[in-house]
């Protein structure tokens, strides 16, 4: 899946709560989380496993079905 794709997903995942709630729970910077849901960074594996442990979805739900 191209990172535009995921950072659409990531955005529709997050809905209601705030960029600085999740990238704070997650352990990450905003701008981290803001460069991955504009789709300029894909996040590393370690990363990959956090944002899917936070949604209660697979890694490959969230970057690699489309």
């Amino acid at each position: 899946m191209d990172s535009r794709k995921i950072g659409n997903r990531l955005i529709e995942l997050r809905k209601d709560t705030s960029r600085e709630k999740m990238a704070n729970d997650l352990g990450i910077s905003m701008s981290a989380l803001a460069m991955y849901e504009q789709g300029n960074r894909i996040p590393r594996d370690e990363i990959k496993i956090k944002i899917a442990l936070y949604f209660g979805k697979t890694v490959q739900e969230i970057f690699f079905e489309d």
